[in-house]
């Protein structure tokens, strides 16, 4: 694979997020955030040499935020910068491995965004502005999806009648993709053992959150189906409800679709539970003081959790290890532990003093001497849009 950086770019509806990556290098050149996009207050945040700078772009688009952000790519970059690796969130059954993007990928893209309105038409903005500005570079779509269309149709079908999968693609997707991808790559070489035969249970833990069974590198199961609403409860998304939720609480409170899907959305997991916040070290400090509410929602947080994990089991021949990772799940000792209080089925014990030394940015084995492997590992979802976007690029430069 050729050596360089990749710029990796992240685009929301109104934000940017950006780091340039070398595989070769453990610290970016340049990382960063513009946010806040198409208002007064926009704003281009960026890291480079170990230097923070901030710059006013009062009203910038996509497009003249990445035009700011050119220069600075130049100059961290010189002349290695080999390609612009995209996240999109929902590539649909189009996209199994990272794509060059084409008019084909980018009409692919778009005939998706129904599937996800709120992301893909954000991606493809980034997508498009980058084009304009970077004619002459690769680029290549990166899709939280692909790595979950390995999942057998038992594990992605819904028991709904057979014309909505055929004709209008419902389905379960998954998504976080490429940090469940990333983290059990380094789990099997962090253990000693063949990616291509190991078996992990993935848990990314952060405002989303979702669970992963991973079997020989590939994707067999994940909690989260044709949104990412589905599965755990998260910050602010409630997970899994009763679906004849939506019917009562039309009837009972007349409420409209709009107005249930926001509020399973925006204001249930952790925010909805506790009464208090979606920021989990939050409800850990209210939870010491004996805030009730935040004492519920983590615990419905971890037994929901667990529920998940022992039910992605199903899809493993064996169990090699659990991985935590993502915000909380590198971060909180107290959701890890009170977690495997309710997986004690599957020989998964902590040791203390382990557990609690895994925070702020410390990875590694916390498992009690004896028992089933449990990692924590950082997942670096830029480093792995970086990788992919390489070998997508060098696939394509290989000779026939």
């Amino acid at each position: 694979m050729p050596s360089g950086t990749i710029l990796v770019i992240n685009c929301g509806s109104s934000s940017i997020k950006f780091a340039l990556v070398n595989p070769d290098a453990q610290a970016f050149a340049l990382s960063g955030l513009a946010e806040r996009l198409g208002s007064p207050d926009a704003v281009l945040h960026w890291q480079a040499a170990g230097q923070k700078h901030t710059r006013a772009i009062a009203t910038a688009d996509h497009r003249a935020a990445l035009a700011q952000l050119l220069p600075l790519v130049q100059q961290a970059a010189g002349e290695q910068l080999l390609g612009i690796g995209h996240r999109v969130v929902h590539g649909g059954e189009h996209f199994t491995s990272a794509s060059l993007i084409n008019p084909q990928t980018l009409a692919a893209i778009r005939q998706t965004a129904p599937l996800a309105p709120l992301h893909n038409p954000a991606n493809l903005q980034g997508i498009e502005a980058a084009l304009a500005l970077f004619p002459e570079l690769p680029q290549v779509a990166v899709f939280d999806t692909a790595f979950h269309q390995s999942l057998p149709e038992h594990a992605y079908r819904y028991a709904l009648p057979e014309v909505l999968y055929r004709e209008h693609g419902v389905r379960r997707y998954g998504f976080h993709g490429t940090s469940h991808r990333y983290v059990s790559l380094r789990a099997a070489e962090l253990s000693g053992l063949p990616v291509t035969d190991s078996s992990w249970l993935s848990a990314h833990l952060g405002n989303g959150c979702s669970t992963c069974a991973i079997v020989n590198g590939q994707s067999r199961d994940t909690s989260m189906g044709l949104t990412p609403l589905e599965g755990l409860a998260m910050g602010t998304r409630s997970g899994d409800v009763d679906p004849n939720l939506f019917g009562h609480l039309s009837r009972t409170l007349d409420w409209s679709l709009e107005q249930i899907e926001h509020m399973l959305n925006h204001d249930s997991g952790l925010l909805g539970l506790s009464g208090l916040s979606n920021d989990m070290r939050s409800l850990e400090q209210a939870r010491a003081k004996g805030h009730p509410g935040a004492t519920l929602a983590i615990e419905v947080f971890c037994y929901r959790l667990a529920k998940s994990l022992a039910a992605m089991g199903c899809a493993l021949p064996r169990l090699d290890g659990l991985i935590f990772t993502g915000g909380i799940g590198e971060n909180s000792a107290l959701v890890r532990s009170k977690t495997l209080e309710h997986l004690q089925l599957l020989n998964l014990r902590l040791d203390p003093a382990a557990n609690l030394a895994c925070v702020g940015g410390n990875s590694g084995p916390i498992e009690l001497q004896g028992h089933t492997r449990v990692l924590v590992i950082a997942t670096n979802e830029e480093r792995q849009i970086a990788l992919d976007t390489l070998a997508a690029i060098n696939t394509v430069a290989l000779p026939n």
